[in-house]
């Protein structure tokens, strides 16, 4: 069990202090941080290299966090939430309580609720979202195994979580979508 590996109330102390950390998620490895934390953000940015205009995909661990952030959910989007079964990122339009340096230059925010024993664990002790960009420079290959993650990320970032370092199976990133003007599931990545 990761609680054995890694202290989840040591990485919540961090993130709450602006930590970033390197974490896996329920796709690829990832850099992180608290997505309500702009000095924090600010950080991810600057390590990753991330172009501000662009946003990023937050992970969420509960239907009830993503409703705090999200004014509306459409109804479809709910039951796809609750049956798909790849992890899939979603693209709202309509945030609040979120900084700016997570947004889309046009305001929206791609937010994944994670299934992810270790990610549920860590967002539902932190109590807010957490960032979730690949652990790799802007424009690189995202990493598919711990081990492919570049010295420059691991030396960048302020604790490198332990769980599932040993993993040899290759991940890939979730899907991303959105529901256009006609109310029809959208995907920009599959």
């Amino acid at each position: 069990m990761f609680l054995l590996r890694d202290d989840i109330s040591d990485i919540v102390r961090l993130l709450g202090e602006g930590g970033v950390i390197c974490y896996p998620t329920d796709t690829i490895w990832g850099i992180g941080c608290d997505a309500t934390n702009e000095t924090a953000v600010t950080r991810l940015s600057a390590l990753k290299g991330h172009a501000p205009e662009k946003g990023y995909i937050l992970l969420v661990d509960s239907l009830e966090m993503l409703k705090r952030y999200v004014s509306r959910i459409h109804p479809r989007i709910e039951t796809l939430l609750a049956y798909h079964q790849r992890p899939l990122s979603v693209i709202y339009e309509h945030v609040h309580g979120l900084p700016a340096s997570v947004k889309n230059s046009n305001g929206s925010v791609a937010i994944r609720l994670t299934r992810d024993e270790f990610c549920c664990a860590l967002i539902g002790a932190l109590g807010r979202p957490l960032v979730s960009t690949a652990a790799a420079k802007h424009g690189e290959p995202y990493p598919p195994t711990f081990g492919a993650i570049s010295s420059e990320i691991l030396g960048g970032v302020d604790y490198v979580v332990k769980y599932r370092q040993d993993d040899k199976e290759p991940h890939e990133p979730s899907a991303i979508a959105y529901l256009d003007r006609h109310k029809e599931l959208e995907f920009i990545r599959e």
